[in-house]
């Protein structure tokens, strides 16, 4: 467990923003950013990466509490060890990570809710000038926003790459068309679809996919048999590829903590070794980790996501350090 008190952790010293001087060698809690990073090693003019909370619950149709997840996923990241011994580099201080203020969306409604979360991100994506942005959700209908704002910055089509149980290929849901359930349907004009670890899937769903060339669905079943599905994903990418990682695509037993768990999905090191030739293989332009609903009480799963999202920085930037 980092050493809160140590002066040297992290390059940091614990100083809070508003002490200086005398105050510096206070043992001061870290701060609240991902992974708890000081100014310096978080500082958005030096940071490469960046990432933006987006605490929105609007559609959910089962378990809530996904609106808590980026906060979870934050506090516990502050408590992970900066040191990655599969590249033998503590990435975070080789990179930097500038952490965003949460958005707050409007609740006008979903539709006016994602106009506004698509004008976020050109904002975020232009003042960030090259940086890579991780969203933290929230539901998942907030990877569609930025999803589209990211292929808008693209002259070729872009692919997403969906680890999730569930195509969210559904036309509406529940009356709205901005549904998480609808998450991908709201894409399919701008970008292509590959879809891993599926297993619950509407008859519906299944149309879509049969009516669109762009569409490939990996069943959860097929990575548990050999290693072919990783080929099969890698030949459905395009060059460019938008990153959207549903928790609720790691089998209930390692994330039990979200709004739909379905049994029988990914674990950890088959997943982190699939995503690892994403990223060296392909050009990762954003990414957005999405639906973790916290249960009080129970902490594995938030330490899961959130060291989740520090591999997927280490691996965007593992020609790094």
């Amino acid at each position: 467990m980092p050493n809160r008190r140590d002066p040297d952790h992290r390059g940091r010293g614990g100083d809070p923003a508003p002490a200086r001087g005398r105050l510096r060698d206070l043992p001061w809690e870290l701060p609240h950013s991902f992974l708890g990073l000081d100014e310096q090693a978080a500082s958005f003019a030096d940071a490469s990466a960046v990432i933006l909370p987006v605490p929105y619950e609007s559609t959910t149709s089962y378990g809530g509490g996904a609106k808590a997840g980026p906060s979870a996923i934050i506090e516990a990241s502050r408590y992970i060890e900066l040191y990655d011994q599969e590249f033998d580099a503590e990435t975070a201080l080789e990179i930097g990570i500038h952490t965003l203020p949460a958005v707050e969306l409007t609740r006008a409604g979903a539709r006016e809710a994602m106009v506004e979360l698509r004008e976020v991100h050109d904002r975020i994506l232009d003042a960030a000038e090259g940086r890579f942005v991780l969203m933290l959700g929230g539901e998942h209908s907030v990877s569609s926003p930025a999803i589209r704002a990211h292929a808008a910055r693209h002259d070729d089509r872009i692919t997403v790459l969906q680890f999730d149980a569930h195509a969210d290929l559904r036309a509406e849901y529940e009356g709205s068309p901005h549904s998480h359930a609808s998450a991908m349907a709201r894409v399919l004009d701008v970008a292509d679809v590959v879809g891993v670890g599926l297993r619950a899937v509407s008859q519906e769903e299944i149309e879509v996919a049969r009516a669109h060339d762009g569409v490939t669905m990996i069943w959860a079943d097929e990575m548990w048999e050999d290693d072919r599905w990783t080929d099969r994903a890698l030949e459905r990418l395009g060059p460019k590829v938008y990153l959207t990682f549903d928790v609720d695509y790691f089998d209930p037993s390692l994330v039990p903590s979200t709004g739909t768990p379905e049994p029988g999905g990914g674990d950890w090191y088959r997943t982190l070794r699939f995503l690892k030739r994403v990223f060296a293989e392909r050009e990762v332009v954003g990414c957005d980790v999405v639906e973790l609903a916290p249960t009080p009480g129970l902490h594995a799963p938030d330490f899961l996501v959130a060291k989740l999202v520090y591999k997927l920085l280490s691996y965007r930037f593992q020609d790094r350090g």
